[in-house]
């Protein structure tokens, strides 16, 4: 080795720990400098896990409770029903055939049971083989215990026979027994109750209609303010045999079909005001009820359902119509006796897609809250039912179907009646359909649809839930699911436990009377009111419960669903709670009386203090 590379080898070590002693005096400076800085940094803020844990809480849905079962048990053969829908189908597909018929609970002898009333619609005068008409009307008694025997002969209903379609009871003449007016393809017919017999007084009353007119719901109600009951009747279309051979609906693969609406000419309904001598005028086109499309000048309305609410809560009774395949009706009533069409301004005339439905049944309710109205409508096969919500007296209302939880699992169902009531009497309003196809081969061109169809029933979750109305499984609802062509629905308690019964009528088929025996042990209460003449079952009454955290209201109005009414006693379901504070009755002249700390489990019958 020489002397010249002894000498590099030296420098590059003195170079070497130069850099390290470099480095380790920068290494000094600044493990110094992070100890200066941790020293002068402000306390650790505090562990996260307490923040993961409130975050976790935050995001969390509620777990939503198990609905009730539904216990509704076909009780209709064993009750006593023995009636039978006949449509007269004999091979033309004429559209009446498909869209009757009605029933109602009355207590038409005044003996505190809920009993039956069916309208049939029979033969066709012009059929082939056109077989003798059996009794339009059938009248079924209730023993109080739920079981039925038919008195049509004794109450005087046997000896007519017309193509019947829905009806509408109240006690129109005062005398505290409910009278009838009876719907039909042809004149309607109006019947007096002389203390569990009936009379007809159609000609009496002047309240039969156009001759070809083919009438639909009906409802008794006071339009005028002058404290007796005025009467609405709903008309669906320009009809005729002739007309519906011409129209000539037809299926591919099936042939002539009923099919919808579309082809017919729509229809003025009727208004009849109530003369107080037992007579009727109508006074349709001059209170506002005609209403002409505005291209065409021709009658617009296709009327299948009517429910009277008070829509902006001033006291006065508004009229809600349900129309096929054209937009909804809502006669706002101004107080004088004149009426105007506003669906469109409050929000009821359309669909959430702005389209009209075919639309069939109808309810209206407080809903949620006081401030809520919600009024729900059955509609035709793969549209949902519309769901229709706005706030009390502050105008608009807004489809929310699938907002509150009934949109998808109505959208393949054709739907005809529809009520709000509490199955469970929890507290809160749940809702039920009444389905069934209109085309008896339905299913040979649309493989999604059925001719019979399951009802379905909504369990009302409550605020805990994301959507309030849930659909419940059809292993949940007992033999509600069996499958039928659902039309009519209606309520009723007809055994006097409280719980609200069921009846469900069909096209030629038999009904379905379905007993309640859902098992919650849950509180009620039920109201029946005795108004003064002339409104002696005060319809349009109001009646608020109040019981604890608990507050409900309820409107005294049989008419609703479809082509048929439910019972006119009011119930209330309370949940777990064993005491009411108060009812506040609102008489229909807007007197109040309260009732304070009424019984639980019973029936209340409230008459007016003079």
């Amino acid at each position: 080795m020489t002397k010249a590379s002894v000498t590099g080898a030296d420098r590059i070590t003195r170079a070497f720990r130069r850099s390290l002693w470099v480095l380790a005096g920068l290494g000094v400076l600044v493990t110094g400098a992070l100890v200066v800085r941790h020293l002068l940094q402000p306390a650790p803020p505090p562990p996260v896990e307490q923040a993961q844990v409130d975050l976790a809480s935050l995001m969390a849905r509620p777990e939503v409770p198990d609905p009730p079962r539904g216990r509704f048990v076909d009780i209709t053969e064993a009750a006593g029903i023995d009636f039978v829908h006949a449509n007269g189908a004999f091979g033309e597909r004429l559209l009446p055939e498909t869209m009757g018929g009605g029933v109602a609970f009355l207590d038409y002898n005044r003996d505190g049971h809920q009993d039956l009333l069916f309208v049939d619609s029979g033969a066709w005068p012009f059929a082939p083989d056109a077989a003798i008409a059996g009794p339009t009307l059938r009248l079924y008694a209730n023993d109080g215990q739920g079981r039925f025997r038919e008195v049509t002969e004794a109450a005087g209903l046997a000896g007519h026979s017309f193509y019947g379609m829905g009806l509408a009871v109240a006690d129109v003449t005062g005398n505290g027994y409910p009278d009838l007016f009876v719907t039909a393809v042809g004149p309607n017919r109006f019947f007096v109750n002389r203390g569990g017999r009936f009379e007809e007084a159609t000609e009496r009353a002047g309240v039969a209609g156009e001759a070809d007119r083919w009438s639909t719901s009906a409802a008794f109600f006071d339009a005028d303010g002058d404290g007796d009951l005025d009467l609405f009747v709903a008309n669906y279309v320009e009809w005729s045999r002739q007309i519906d051979i011409e129209v000539d609906y037809r299926l591919t693969g099936i042939g002539r079909a009923y099919g919808p609406p579309t082809n017919f000419q729509g229809v003025q309904s009727y208004l009849y005001f109530n003369n107080g001598d037992g007579s009727f005028r109508d006074v349709s086109a001059e209170a506002g009820i005609h209403v002409n499309h505005p291209a065409t000048g021709e009658p617009e309305g296709k009327a299948l359902a009517v429910v009277p609410v008070d829509l902006n809560d001033d006291g006065r009774l508004d009229l809600v119509v349900a129309n096929d395949t054209v937009r909804n009706f809502a006669f706002v009533n101004q107080g004088d006796g004149l009426f105007v069409e506003q669906a469109a301004e409050l929000g009821l005339g359309f669909d959430r897609n702005g389209l009209a439905t075919g639309a069939m049944g109808i309810d209206a309710v407080r809903f949620e809250s006081e401030g809520n109205l919600a009024i729900a409508i059955g509609n035709f096969a793969n549209e949902m039912s519309s769901f229709y919500v706005g706030r009390v007296g502050r105008g608009g209302f807004a489809d929310q179907s699938i907002g509150a939880g009934i949109g998808a699992a109505t959208r393949l169902a054709l739907t005809f009646g529809v009520f709000f009531f509490d199955y469970d009497l929890d507290g809160r309003l749940d809702y039920l359909q009444a389905n069934g196809h209109v085309e008896n081969d339905i299913n040979r061109v649309q493989s999604s649809q059925r001719y019979r169809q399951p009802g379905q029933l909504f369990w009302n979750c409550g605020a805990v839930c994301p959507q309030t109305l849930q659909p419940l499984d059809r292993d949940r609802i007992g033999d509600l699911a069996r499958p039928m062509v659902g039309r009519g629905a209606a309520y009723a308690d007809i055994d006097g436990n409280g719980r609200l019964d069921v009846i469900l009528t069909q096209v030629a088929g038999p009904p379905l009377l379905l007993r309640n025996n859902t098992g919650a042990e849950h509180h009620w209460l039920r109201v029946r009111l005795e108004g003064q003449p002339p409104n002696t079952d005060a319809i349009g009454a109001r009646i608020r419960l109040e019981a604890d955290d608990l507050v409900q209201t309820r409107r005294v109005m049989p008419s609703r669903s479809y082509l048929s009414q439910v019972e006119l006693p009011v119930t209330f379901g309370l949940g777990p709670r064993d005491r009411v504070d108060r009812l506040v009755v609102t008489w229909p002249d807007g007197e109040e009386q309260v009732i304070d700390d009424p019984a639980v489990d019973r029936l209340h019958v409230i008459a007016r203090e003079p």
